[in-house]
């Protein structure tokens, strides 16, 4: 089975197999093969041969400090989109300003679907579609560990946040986290997914643009991965798909 079928992601991620060598980051002049993951920056000869991506809002990313930084898919987002996502190091946090339109994208106990948050601002504004197609203009992610992730909710920031859940789909990472089900999405995973359902909740988008590319390095990993294991001896996949 594809884990990928029906996406339209670009076929040059199967050029990433022909880099052999690590190289000096461009920064920080640490060893690293694809690309940097402390300075987000690639390797020059990778430069213009992944795509770039336009968002149609900015993504903040708040990563806890012991999360391991060459593990983070986090990355791969601020690599596809350098103009509109943001990588934050706990406790230092983005600040919005009254007339930002901010979720937080997390499976609370108050959370409700992007959707239904949609179809409550239409309700609540009655000019709503008429003033502005944008409803969101950022969306923010915890980059964290499940139980990471309780310790830094605790900010008060995040309490005044509409808190958004994710439409379920099983997760294809590769990495095992103890306790936790299939639909448990890596963040990039997530990241796609809101805006999949973006382009289907915002009805006023005429022409939905793909996103899939944003699992560029992801769908490029997850094959270097299962070239090495088979896919049912990975605990990742042998998690419930509810817990």
């Amino acid at each position: 089975m594809d884990a990928f079928e029906g996406m339209q992601i670009s076929d040059d991620w199967q050029l990433l197999f022909d880099v052999r060598d690590r190289q000096p980051c461009r920064k920080c002049s640490k060893s690293r093969k694809y690309f940097c993951y402390t300075c987000f920056t690639l390797h020059a000869d990778l430069e213009n041969k992944i795509p770039r991506l336009e968002l149609p809002f900015k993504v903040d990313i708040v990563k806890h400090s012991r999360e391991i930084a060459g593990k983070s898919t986090a990355i791969h987002a601020a690599l596809l989109a350098p103009a509109h996502v943001t990588i934050y190091i706990y406790p230092d946090l983005p600040r919005y300003s009254p007339d930002d339109k901010v979720i937080l994208i997390y499976p609370g106990k108050s959370s409700i679907t992007l959707q239904d948050f949609y179809n409550s601002k239409k309700k609540q504004e009655d000019n709503f579609m008429k003033s502005s197609s944008q409803f969101v203009t950022h969306a923010l992610f915890i980059d964290s560990t499940w139980n990471q992730s309780k310790g830094i909710l605790k900010n008060p920031m995040f309490k005044e946040l509409p808190c958004i859940k994710l439409q379920i789909r099983l997760s294809q990472f590769w990495r095992h986290q103890k306790g936790t089900p299939r639909w448990f999405l890596s963040t990039i995973e997530s990241i796609h997914q809101l805006l999949v359902e973006f382009t289907e909740a915002d009805k006023t988008n005429k022409s939905p643009v793909n996103y899939d590319n944003m699992l560029f390095f992801f769908r490029f990993m997850y094959e270097q991965i299962h070239q090495l294991y088979e896919h049912d001896q990975l605990l990742a996949y042998r998690r419930p798909v509810n817990i």
